[in-house]
């Protein structure tokens, strides 16, 4: 599923909603998911799933192509981890 598809169903559901008011309310949520873990919250969506981020330290790998030593700095990396409610809905076919 697309982020404009998941407009479109936010349109079919809602009666009271345009698509743009309704692409506006997607795009908040993603912001205001995004900020929280850019300022190191957690984001907890009970019955799908949490993210959370993740440290990432410095380490030296080497080049596939050439061979060469290359450092990769730290990074702090996205982590989502699945509900039980979302595994029990996947996973029940």
């Amino acid at each position: 599923m697309t982020k404009s598809e998941l407009v479109e169903k936010l349109v079919e559901a809602s009666a009271s909603l345009s698509r743009k008011e309704s692409e506006m309310v997607v795009n908040l949520i993603f912001y205001s998911m995004c900020e929280a873990l850019k300022s190191g919250e957690k984001v907890e969506i009970r019955g799908f799933g949490s993210f959370t981020i993740r440290e990432r330290e410095a380490r030296e790998a080497r080049n596939p192509k050439s061979g060469d030593v290359v450092k990769i700095p730290a990074k702090r990396t996205p982590f989502f981890k699945t509900g039980k409610e979302l595994r029990e809905r996947v996973n029940d076919l």
